[in-house]
């Protein structure tokens, strides 16, 4: 299950069982916005994890290249796992207050290590207020748990593996939002515009007006629209909202991260490198 909705929460958290619930909330423009948040109000027992510091490294240290939010090596994140008590067996809930696009990185890498029990909360932290279920300001006690992680991710591409792939006809996709793949407007990177032979399906897409998942149908047709094919690639801003486009992919049965591929240094990274072609417009 990729997606949990409120009321389904609500019953587990009743239930207890091996539960674990992650708060996310991230804001790119105050990176400590989320934690000021999560102290004033969260779900009753959530932990906090940091996107820009624990979902991410900043020190030349990542495995998988540059850009904004480099991932860190699996063995710093089972760091991260093991400080919040999460083990191999929990059951882990993601959410955050941007539909899902910030949860869903945890998802997805947690889905990359080959963790199975993950899902993001359907409307994240809004729908649970709007629901009027309980929140709380108090910091849980957690109990360190001990996770033995792969040496590697799973499910990434590099950008010469992607060069590689739109030559050979395979699909790649930007997450981000149409005036940025267009280059009518580049706030964060040095150059705008898009990875050539890159089609545009904007993860904020994915929702509806009521800020849930629109119906599978829905979802299906939009991802159709761009022809995925074989092992098709995801990339946006920094490798995190294309996540959310991962998740959609695994709510319609395409679960495996060797199935859909994620390049982490996305767009923040390429459009560092003055060697690499950028693309301006509507077309790929």
């Amino acid at each position: 299950m990729a997606v949990i909705s409120v009321e389904e929460l609500a019953t587990r958290i009743g239930r207890g069982d091996d539960l674990v619930i992650c708060d996310v909330r991230f804001d790119l423009s105050d990176h400590d916005r989320g934690r000021r948040s999560y102290k004033a109000a969260h779900i009753a027992g959530a932990r906090f994890i940091d996107l820009h510091h624990e979902l991410a490294v900043h020190d030349g240290s990542s495995p998988t290249g540059g850009g904004r939010h480099p991932l860190p090596t699996t063995q710093r994140f089972a760091e991260v796992l093991e400080r919040n008590g999460i083990e191999p067996s929990s059951y882990v809930v993601a959410y955050d207050d941007a539909g899902g696009a910030v949860a869903a990185r945890l998802w997805w890498m947690l889905r990359s290590i080959g963790h199975q029990r993950v899902a993001v909360l359907d409307g994240g932290y809004p729908a649970w207020v709007l629901a009027g279920q309980h929140v709380e300001a108090d910091t849980p006690a957690v109990n360190k748990s001990t996770y033995e992680v792969p040496p590697h991710w799973s499910g990434v591409v590099t950008a010469d593996e992607v060069v590689a792939a739109i030559d050979s006809g395979r699909t790649v996709v930007d997450s981000r939002a149409e005036a940025r793949y267009r280059g009518d407007t580049e706030p964060l990177d040095p150059q705008a515009g898009h990875v050539p032979g890159a089609f545009n399906l904007f993860h904020g897409g994915n929702l509806g007006e009521d800020g849930l998942h629109r119906p599978v149908a829905e979802l299906r047709g939009r991802l159709n629209s761009v022809g995925l094919g074989q092992q098709p690639i995801f990339y946006c801003g920094s490798g995190v909202t294309a996540c959310h486009n991962l998740l959609v992919m695994s709510m319609l049965g395409i679960a495996d991260p060797g199935d859909a591929l994620l390049y982490p240094g996305s767009w923040s990274e390429w459009s560092r490198d003055d060697q690499r072609p950028v693309a301006t417009g509507d077309a790929p």
